[in-house]
């Protein structure tokens, strides 16, 4: 079996000047926890998680700017960060480097071996031109699994 078998092909995709709140609309509304970013041509650029979301949006605790004068800032609340952070774009939280993808040739087995080594929960697969043509994802795999198992 190869990734084409099991990969979702109504990939949902964000661009890297798409908005935090763009990409939260997607996210909610799809029920998806990670979307690829491409770029106007539909190329792989980046992947964002929810992981990286929560990262970006965690309020910062109190913190001491002059140790001297021991001037302290207020914790923030995730109000104030929505408030400031909601129109930023995807490019600032997306990971960009050392993107793992996978053709759509690539074997079953060398999906689940990546997907467990690196403890991603998704991966795009791509084509020759580099274009996102679907995704797969630890949800994927476990259903291929116990389809097998079940079959037998």
């Amino acid at each position: 079996m190869q990734a084409r078998d099991i990969m979702i092909t109504n990939v949902y995709t964000v661009k890297a000047t798409d908005t935090l709140k763009d990409l939260l609309e997607i996210m909610v509304k799809n029920r998806i926890g990670g979307l690829p970013v491409v770029d106007d041509q539909g190329n792989l650029v980046g992947m964002v998680s929810d992981g990286d979301v929560l990262r970006f949006l965690a309020p910062k605790p109190f913190q001491i700017i002059d140790l001297y004068n021991a001037m302290y800032l207020e914790a923030e609340t995730i109000e104030d960060v929505l408030q400031q952070k909601l129109d930023t774009p995807v490019k600032k939280i997306m990971t960009k480097r050392f993107i793992l993808k996978l053709s759509p040739d690539e074997e079953f087995e060398k999906t689940i071996r990546l997907l467990s080594q690196h403890h991603y929960k998704k991966l795009p697969v791509v084509n020759e031109a580099g274009r996102v043509i679907g995704v797969i994802s630890r949800g994927d795999l476990i259903f291929n699994i116990s389809q097998k198992m079940i079959a037998q």
